[in-house]
């Protein structure tokens, strides 16, 4: 009778087991510990994305530092030169003196589902090639950023219970099948840990990055809060939020475009603004002396006007 009841048990406990072996096979070999050459000096993780010795890591792992040396699990241990770091997505590019680890395959969190096993590879408390597991716990977290005097917020942050600790920040956090989702960028609190997703934005930074060094982004020169969209209006758009205009800069693109104080934007680029978030997320480089046509609510009527974002200096 016990063998009946702890069976289920065991093959359950087996079939957890073979994924998360199975993950860390794959990419504890793409996974290297980061020790920081600078005046505070540190310690963190890297992800091998490319053969030819591209990592990715946070930016606060590597802020003020212009290399170190990335040691990798099979022994091996090689300078590396910071290529480009942007503090308002907390992600930067490193490159390795002598390439040789293995790419990790970058995914798409924007799949990913509350409650999905998810695993943390990284160097904790200096413990190289530590492997936790967990569940995603949240998705659509928000994380603040700075750089300098600017704050951006990070936006779809994965929250995930998989163990994490000072060094892990950088590793990479994978889906069952090995592919990295998320790049492990915070501890939060106790059994709280938090992940910049990989995903159309960040690929588009990650790029950035690894060609030029630097993240360019677009400026609007305007500021809006979420608000509710009229219920009629709402229910023919298929969209219950737009962003009231608080703040136009003069001269600015959206001033020079005719956006106004109160006006209610709606959609830029065909794209619903029902959060900040939303309008951040266009502002990256390709947006840059584009033409970006926005639909805006004034005075209960719809107004189209075509606005081209500058490049933030």
């Amino acid at each position: 009778m016990d063998t009946e009841h702890t069976a289920p048990g065991s093959e359950a406990l087996d079939a957890y087991s073979r994924i998360v072996t199975g993950v860390a096979e794959r990419l504890l070999p793409s996974v290297a510990a980061l020790t920081i050459r600078s005046p505070r000096g540190g310690a963190g993780s890297a992800v091998t994305f490319t053969d030819d010795g591209f990592l990715l890591t946070n930016a606060h792992v590597v802020a003020g530092a212009r290399g170190g040396s990335a040691a990798f699990a099979d022994g091996s241990e090689t300078p590396f030169d910071v290529v480009g770091a942007d503090p308002l997505s907390d992600l930067a590019v490193v490159r390795v003196h002598r390439p040789g680890a293995p790419a990790a395959p970058l995914g798409d969190a924007d799949g990913l589902r509350i409650g999905q096993l998810v695993v943390a590879v990284g160097n904790p408390m200096g413990l190289a090639g530590s492997v936790t597991a967990g569940v995603v716990s949240g998705l659509g977290r928000s994380l603040p950023a700075r750089d300098g005097r600017r704050i951006r917020i990070i936006d779809d942050v994965i929250q995930t219970d998989a163990a994490l600790n000072p060094g892990n920040s950088g590793g990479a956090l994978a889906d069952s099948t090995g592919t990295v989702v998320g790049i492990n960028t915070a501890v939060a609190g106790y059994g709280l840990g938090l992940a910049v997703p990989v995903n159309t934005t960040t690929r588009t930074i990650i790029g950035e990055l690894t060609s030029a060094g630097r993240v360019r982004r677009a400026w609007l020169g305007v500021a809006g809060l979420p608000v509710p969209l009229p219920p009629a209006l709402a229910t023919r758009l298929g969209q219950k939020l737009g962003l009231r205009v608080v703040e136009v800069v003069p001269g600015s693109p959206a001033g020079t475009a005719g956006i106004y104080l109160g006006d209610v934007l709606i959609t830029a680029g065909g794209r619903p603004l029902q959060a900040v978030q939303s309008l951040q997320r266009l502002m990256l480089g390709p947006a840059i002396d584009r033409d970006l046509p926005m639909t805006l609510l004034r005075r209960n009527a719809l107004v189209d006007v075509v606005t081209r974002p500058t490049e933030l200096t």
